[in-house]
């Protein structure tokens, strides 16, 4: 059976990561198919991408198996490789959500935290445990510093330690927290409430969030009055205030 599932439902696409024995990890070939698989579907017209896992832990990271005893410029590759899935996620158009099941570590939190939003279940925990072992976590902790600050980061790493679902959340790592009975559900719902609207601006809206969130007050805001200003051009945006002055549904160019 295939690492990587991909199930098309309606409007959205599933992308389950189905490593279950080896709990997951990343391989080099694991990283270029998930990468190929959110590629394909970002050139569809799914409306938003559930990345889900299975077997009882989400991802436990980069495996292990490809690292040892590989050479500087073979880690560097694998290292770029997984960075290039990170980015891909972040670059396609859909919206992607990470339906978090046990364990997220390392590489695998990574993962978690380069997703646009993610629905986690009681039982899923997160952690950058390269901090208590001989290897840091220093490309995992790029994207998720981005999500929970300098001090939240610093103390994830130093530690380690597993942090739970509620304290992700309460961190922002995590979007919602539900029992693991409800995790199916609680993901769609999220799911469908973050697709609503113009597909070809939610796309254009996603990739200019990205591109701000890393520049300065000043550059950003100089940066998204160019974005907001161009796309207000866009039949989109014409539809949608037209639509509001008229008091009536939006009917969206195709």
């Amino acid at each position: 059976m295939s690492d990587v599932l991909v199930e098309r439902d309606g409007p959205f696409t599933t992308i389950t990561m189905n490593r279950p024995r080896r709990r997951n990890a990343l391989s080099r070939e694991f990283l270029l198919a998930l990468t190929e698989a959110f590629r394909q579907v970002g050139g569809t017209d799914a409306r938003g991408v559930v990345l889900a896992a299975s077997g009882p832990v989400f991802s436990a990271g980069h495996d292990f198996a490809d690292m040892a005893g590989a050479s500087h410029a073979d880690v560097r590759s694998l290292l770029q490789t997984c960075t290039e899935l990170m980015r891909t996620i972040q670059s396609v158009p859909q919206v992607v959500v990470a339906r978090v099941h046990g364990l997220a570590t390392a590489a695998g939190c990574q993962l978690v935290a380069s997703c646009d939003l993610v629905v986690a279940g009681e039982s899923a925990g997160f952690a950058a445990p390269g901090g208590k072992g001989g290897w840091f976590c220093h490309t995992p902790m790029v994207a998720i510093a981005r999500d929970i600050g300098r001090k939240r980061a610093m103390e994830m790493a130093l530690t380690g330690d597993v942090i739970d679902a509620r304290t992700a959340c309460e961190w922002g790592l995590v979007n919602r927290v539900v029992p693991d009975d409800e995790l199916d559900k609680a993901t769609l719902e999220l799911l469908e409430r973050a697709t609503k609207g113009s597909p070809r601006s939610k796309a254009l809206g996603k990739q200019a969030m990205y591109a701000q969130l890393g520049r300065p007050e000043q550059d950003a805001y100089a940066y998204a009055v160019e974005v907001m200003a161009a796309s207000s051009q866009t039949p989109e945006a014409q539809e949608g205030m037209r639509a509001f002055l008229e008091k009536r549904p939006p009917e969206w160019p195709a």
